[in-house]
């Protein structure tokens, strides 16, 4: 891909996307890892609206593992696959306390070692809670995106995210990620995206190729 064109994709997201944010909500390092992990497979929506609650009822990771499975299911049950989510969750924060003295580690290496942790996630919780630029989170709507654009040939989360470092400057890798997010969810939906109305038509390879 030419230098070039990636350079005026970039600067077109930034021009209409001024001010992007992580969509979940969120206090702290933890809470941020916990809304990650339980909205796979769920919108930030549905997430938001149940960590207003639960984030009441926990807020350190003692909290997760003092609370049985069942209790805490029942309370996750609305996002979708609660079981292993709770079980993940639960697993990850009785390792906090055991292994990082209750806190969220801040490292790539540390944070994939974590149940139900992926590079995705590490890379949302390393940016959105530290400020860190590790990667960049690679999710459905980044996957669709940067394939329609040509930024990448490949289907593997990872495979992406490499592609997409090597020619995205280090310090737009977060925000970077957040716009295709936020496009792919407005104008570059999933069945029928929006070609007539996207800023990007004159730079995209898949720009009208949608019936």
């Amino acid at each position: 891909m030419a230098e070039v064109k990636v350079n005026e994709i970039i600067g077109l997201l930034k021009k209409n996307y001024l001010n992007v944010k992580i969509a979940l909500e969120y206090s702290n390092p933890l809470e941020l890892l916990i809304a990650t992990i339980l909205s796979a497979q769920s919108t930030d929506k549905q997430i938001n609206k149940v960590t207003k609650t639960l984030f009441k009822k926990y807020r350190t990771p003692q909290d997760y593992v003092n609370v049985s499975q069942e209790e805490f299911e029942k309370d996750i049950y609305s996002t979708g696959f609660y079981r292993n989510k709770a079980k993940n969750i639960k697993n990850l924060c009785e390792i906090l306390v055991n292994d990082f003295n209750s806190k969220v580690p801040y490292t790539m290496e540390e944070l994939v070692t974590l149940p139900g942790v992926a590079r995705k996630t590490a890379n949302i919780v390393l940016a959105g809670a530290f400020g860190k630029n590790e990667g960049i989170a690679v999710d459905t709507h980044v996957r669709r995106v940067a394939a329609r654009l040509g930024l990448t040939a490949n289907t593997d989360p990872d495979k992406i995210e490499k592609d997409l470092m090597k020619i995205v400057p280090r310090e737009e890798w977060d925000v970077f990620a957040l716009r295709l997010i936020q496009h792919g969810r407005e104008i570059c939906i999933a069945k029928k995206p929006k070609c007539e109305l996207c800023f990007l038509n004159k730079v995209c390879p898949s720009a009208f190729t949608f019936g």
